[in-house]
């Protein structure tokens, strides 16, 4: 098995969950929680309390298959804090490199979410997490990793390019899930994509950095500058395409569930993939698992309750070489 690095956030995540007080009502054609009115007191059916952010859950998932996964985020001295500690401590995820960051809590999300629909609203402070200078790219050189895995930093590109190019130098691959921070400066994003091997973005997200409206175009011009580029689209999939094996593929969604809690998918669909393309299956299999492990994610409440392990029996899922 591979040594993965995860490069990203630690949160706290606080659920508020209700059955009708936060249902989603149309107003202008936007969906707003509705029923609740300023200055009332809500009773709310239950809390529930995990962890989450781009980090943990990747390393998550890394762990729970049997790789190396070490956590690089930024927390603080606090209870929210104490109890990524534990998480991480109980995933066997090595926290060697999980820093303390003064004069900030530990970040936080509180979710409110509605237990009918799985619709929900995020409310985050991301207090430790809002910042990713303090990382230094040469602690790589003590990690030695097989592959660096980073979401997103927030769009501190200068810490993004002191890994990326850090990497290079030592022969670590990357794959790369960008923020919105990121992909605000699609030019300067796209001029580090010679460092990346694997990029994962949503459609919205790939139209941000290359011309295109069908998915066929948008992936074939990451490609140009990417090695490996995945394209989600929510319910419809996505596409894949690796250039090195001339393979690309058009995949649906693994199974069609009940979607109780939407947090994490993304980084189950990133972590669940490089799980299995860093411990040798295939381009076609590691999708087909990256896809079964967003959609075990989506049918629990919380981003890392459903990450599979990779010995699980997957059926097959519309994917179609093209």
């Amino acid at each position: 098995m591979a040594r993965i690095v995860s490069l990203g956030s630690a949160l706290q995540d606080i659920y508020l969950v209700d059955h009708d007080d936060l249902k989603p009502t149309a107003i202008g054609g936007e969906a707003i929680f509705g029923k609740i009115l300023v200055g009332a007191k809500v009773d709310i059916d239950q809390i529930r309390y995990s962890v989450g952010g781009g980090g943990i859950n990747s390393a998550t998932t890394f762990a729970r298959c049997g790789h190396e996964a070490i956590l690089m985020a930024n927390i603080a001295h606090d209870s929210a804090g104490d109890a990524i500690l534990r998480t991480l401590d109980n995933e066997e995820i090595d926290s060697s490199y999980v820093e303390f960051v003064s004069g900030k809590a530990t970040g936080t999300s509180v979710i409110l979410l509605d237990s009918g629909s799985g619709e929900r609203t995020v409310l985050t402070c991301r207090g430790a997490s809002e910042k990713f200078s303090n990382f230094m790219a040469s602690d790589l050189e003590r990690l030695q990793p097989d592959w660096l895995y980073i979401t997103t930093l927030r769009g501190d590109l200068a810490t993004l390019m002191a890994f990326l190019k850090k990497a290079a130098a030592m022969g670590v691959k990357v794959m790369l899930n960008p923020g919105i921070r990121e992909l605000a400066y699609p030019e300067e994003l796209l001029r580090l994509m010679k460092y990346v091997e694997v990029l994962l973005v949503n459609r919205s997200e790939a139209s941000k950095l290359v011309p295109g409206v069908a998915l066929e175009e948008l992936q074939y011009h990451l490609n140009g500058y990417v090695p490996t580029v995945i394209i989600t689209d929510g319910a419809m999939g996505g596409i894949a395409g690796n250039r090195d094996t001339r393979e690309t593929y058009r995949f649906g969604i693994y199974e069609d569930v009940k979607i109780r809690d939407a947090t994490g998918a993304g980084d189950a669909f990133g972590s669940g993939f490089l799980a299995m393309y860093a411990g040798g299956k295939s381009f076609r299999q590691s999708l087909v698992f990256a896809s079964a492990n967003s959609t075990a994610v989506v049918a629990k409440i919380g981003a890392s309750a459903g990450i599979l392990n990779g010995h699980e029996d997957l059926h097959p899922m519309p994917i179609q070489k093209i």
